[in-house]
């Protein structure tokens, strides 16, 4: 059988971190997830696009997932794929090296593509960053995960997280354990949703500026899922990070464009 057209089947070490994930996360938090991903699409092929606050969020996410029956491969940093230990189990979990700030991003996206084709269900953050905006809403996006759903035509289910940036600071390892320390005496919640599915096919037909069209309708729809989450933090979080830079330049509100 051609292995690079087999459908993608989840690794069962993957699906015990996730399990485990939803245990360290309980021991740091109080996690609450709502909203689904419709049963038809738990399988793939889908792309799930989430907002980015924390170095937390991989974990958060994961065990998100797992509540919902999803098993993500996520697209992440080239620099967890070098660790000696770490990104030997990236790999073997199938997840996706992005290389940001190198010609091998343009890779990234040839290889996420074929995860979806073969049904994966692919994890992107469309910030390529953890967010700097002062309020923390997503920020302006990059245009790969709308290119992804335009190649593919998947489906894209927003993800909205609120709360993990309580968890861990920005600047983590540093800091790493007066973090931890503070979760577990105060046990912050976290809140997860999922949105619904947003379908861009009516831009996959030469649309002029598709792919930008495309990606302010992901964060749109991330930050609409967000809202809900923070209804007492409208502005600015109440917890303040002293480590977290702050930029403005990439800033995005619900319902701009450009």
């Amino acid at each position: 059988m051609d292995t690079s057209t087999a459908p993608w089947r989840t690794p069962l070490f993957w699906r015990a971190a996730q399990v485990f994930a939803r245990f360290l996360v309980a021991l740091l938090a109080r996690l609450e997830v709502s909203g689904d991903v419709p049963a038809h699409l738990r399988g793939g092929p889908l792309i799930l696009a989430a907002n980015h606050i924390s170095p937390f969020d991989p974990v958060v996410l994961a065990a998100a997932c797992r509540a919902r029956g999803v098993a993500p491969r996520i697209m992440a940093t080239g620099g967890l794929f070098r660790a000696p230990v770490i990104g030997a189990l990236m790999r073997h979990a199938g997840h996706l090296r992005v290389d940001r700030g190198t010609a091998g991003v343009h890779q990234a996206l040839d290889d996420a593509a074929v995860a979806v084709s073969r049904g994966s269900v692919v994890l992107v953050y469309p910030e390529g960053r953890i967010g700097l905006d002062p309020g923390l809403w997503p920020e302006r996006g990059k245009t790969g995960a709308a290119r992804l759903a335009l190649a593919c035509g998947a489906p894209v289910v927003p993800v909205a997280q609120w709360g993990s940036h309580e968890v861990l600071p920005y600047r983590a390892p540093k800091g790493l354990l007066r973090g931890i320390a503070r979760s577990v005496r105060r046990r912050p919640v976290i809140r997860v949703r999922f949105g619904d599915p947003l379908d861009l096919h009516d831009l996959a037909d030469g649309t002029p500026g598709a792919a930008r069209l495309g990606t302010d309708r992901i964060i749109d729809a991330i930050t609409d899922t967000l809202a809900p989450l923070r209804p007492d933090e409208p502005d600015r979080p109440r917890h303040v990070d002293p480590g977290r830079p702050v930029d403005t330049a990439r800033s995005h509100r619900r319902g701009t464009r450009g």
